[in-house]
């Protein structure tokens, strides 16, 4: 009798029939004798209607109501999805994230989880229950309603796994697995049969919406073996496990195009110490994630200046703005410049510890289709480049077929 955590997306719950459809998924499972966590998504474009709503409240709403309001998605799901298996005469007791034990950090709409007690979830299995968990919600040590960010679903899963010592943990979402691109923008990709936590890490956080990157991060540290597969057939799925020595042979294992990023260039910077430290200390205190970050170099001024680029995600970019702006009468920078219309283009591999030439390639490959190179970026495992976003399909084709056979 294996424990097993089990998750759904937001489209494996997008309506009745298929919530009806997982619950008799999870029937299967537990008429094997298997005890099941199973936890689950807001239907499909419940959480972006919320933010819809927010929005059209005030454009930057309270994050600490935005977290109420979009925790209610999950909430939603749990209930119809415990109801489902009751249909079918299934005993289950729906959890929200709170009652599941999860304890977060105070940052609302991107909340880390500090430790989970999973109390009431033993219970419920020891009493023979299926136990439904919202994803994507926990709650400070005060009682505060806080989410985990977009795909945290994915997050509550794995972390759920790490601390009930689960047997299985399976990620079930709208796709066979993990692809070497995303099929939609790369008709030639096909599904690996296994990648190694650093790729996926890189690839998660190269934009890939296979796993948000915090959930892979985590299953990294706590040594959590899971299988992504599709809640549409009963096909494997790629299984996520720590690097072997037989993946060194695959230089480049996918290729990831990001559209939801924008770029900031600040303009006239003092080249002083001190400076890029307080314009991203601010970023990072507002919660915002920099990505790529490309600085030119003064060169003999009177008073030196450079112009500093960097990446956000889209959402993040008008409260990006707003936290720059309050800083130019203290730094003195001249004009802050927004472009949206940029793509993230990467690939990743860790046979790239190996081989070299792998940059080259990827340049040559792109001045071929006649696409420039705005920013460059690297690791020793990944390299990515932004490119404007009207190309970014055509790239990510371009240099799949480079690369992938």
């Amino acid at each position: 009798m294996a424990l097993i955590v089990q998750k759904y997306g937001g489209t494996s719950v997008a309506n009745t029939e298929r919530i009806k459809n997982v619950a008799a998924r999870v029937a299967r499972y537990r008429e094997r004798g298997d005890r099941l966590v199973v936890v689950v998504s807001a239907m499909s474009g419940v959480t972006d209607n919320l933010i819809r709503l927010a929005k059209e409240i005030m454009p930057l709403p309270s994050e600490r109501e935005l977290d109420v309001l979009l925790a209610t998605g999950e909430q939603t799901t749990i209930a119809l999805t415990a109801m489902a298996l009751h249909a079918l005469g299934v005993p289950a007791v729906s959890l929200t994230g709170a009652q599941a034990g999860i304890v977060t950090d105070r940052v609302h709409t991107k909340a880390k989880i500090m430790n989970i007690t999973p109390r009431q979830v033993h219970a419920l299995l020891d009493s023979g229950h299926v136990v439904i968990v919202a994803g994507f919600q926990g709650q400070t040590q005060e009682g505060q309603i806080t989410t985990l960010g977009r795909g945290g679903s994915d997050l509550t899963a794995i972390a759920l796994a790490a601390a009930l010592k689960a047997d299985l943990c399976q990620i079930f979402t709208d796709v066979d697995g993990i692809y070497t691109a995303d099929p939609r923008v790369v008709p030639t990709a096909r599904k690996l049969d296994e990648v190694a936590y650093d790729e996926l890490l890189e690839l998660a956080g190269a934009g890939a919406k296979v796993m948000q990157l915090r959930s892979v991060e985590f299953a990294k540290k706590f040594g959590v073996v899971f299988e992504v597969r599709s809640s549409m057939n009963d096909n494997p799925g790629t299984i996520v496990k720590e690097e072997t020595k037989s993946m060194e042979g695959v230089v480049v294992r996918g290729v990831s195009l990001d559209k939801n990023q924008a770029k900031i260039t600040l303009i006239g910077v003092p080249d002083r110490p001190g400076v890029s430290a307080r314009i991203f200390q601010a970023l990072a205190d507002a919660a915002i994630n920099v990505d790529m970050i490309v600085q030119n170099v003064s060169h003999g001024t009177a008073h030196p200046a450079t112009d500093l680029s960097f990446t956000v995600d889209k959402p993040d970019l008008l409260k990006a703005r707003k936290v720059i702006e309050g800083l130019k009468a203290e730094l003195g920078f001249s004009q802050l410049l927004a472009d949206e219309t940029i793509a993230k283009l990467s690939i990743v591999g860790v046979g790239m510890r190996s081989h070299s030439g792998v940059a080259a390639k990827m340049f040559t490959t792109l001045a071929r289709e006649g696409i420039n190179i705005e920013m460059i970026s690297t690791s020793e495992i990944k390299i990515t480049v932004v490119v404007n976003s009207a190309r970014g399909e055509q790239a990510a084709r371009a240099v799949h077929d480079a690369f992938i056979t």
